[in-house]
């Protein structure tokens, strides 16, 4: 009952990780990066594609991103999508290639973005602690319902706790290496 629990709890905080992850690939460092472009959808034949989907993105040198449409006809609607993106990019077309600068990042809006990936980070971990409380709950009510006894219900607890923190610290190297890289060049 308790593994069972714990297993689940610890499934969902792996979500809560991934999910920050992914929150902190969209924010940019001023680094070129190919998955900086992972959530621009492109039209393609009447249907919302991914990016990737249609085209290689690659990474030209520390500051540019090349991306080659596997059709001519698709370089209007990737430039379209790009400039669309709310990413601030702006591509230059030279035939079929696609070009996106990345503009070097100022001081202020480093320690903005920072501001950000603090945040985000403060949500995986409110995150994490709403699963633990739900985990505590669920060991609860199984104490009340007499399935499991009040030593395994504090070993259980005690169990989620430490799950929880583990989640927690790796928060923390996440925001760590994050704020690093976009503190650094």
């Amino acid at each position: 009952m308790i593994s069972d629990i714990q297993q689940d709890a610890a499934a969902r905080m792996a979500k809560s990780i991934e999910a920050l992850q992914k929150a902190f690939t969209k924010i940019r460092t001023g680094r070129a990066h190919p998955s900086l472009l992972d959530q621009i959808s492109v039209s393609y034949y009447g249907s919302e594609s991914q990016l990737s989907q249609v085209a290689n993105v690659s990474v030209e040198d520390a500051r540019t991103l090349k991306v080659v449409p596997w059709e001519k006809g698709m370089v209007q609607a990737i430039e379209k999508a790009i400039l669309s993106s709310g990413l601030g990019l702006n591509p230059a077309t030279q035939g079929t290639v696609i070009r996106i600068p990345l503009p070097a990042l100022t001081e202020e809006r480093r320690r903005d973005l920072v501001k950000v990936v603090k945040s985000e980070a403060e949500q995986g971990r409110v995150s994490i602690r709403n699963i633990r409380r739900d985990a505590n709950a669920a060991i609860k009510d199984a104490l009340k319902e007499k399935l499991i006894s009040e030593d395994d219900a504090r070993q259980g607890e005690d169990k989620i706790q430490k799950l929880t923190d583990q989640y927690i610290k790796e928060v923390e190297k996440h925001l760590e290496e994050k704020e690093a890289d976009l503190l650094s060049m």
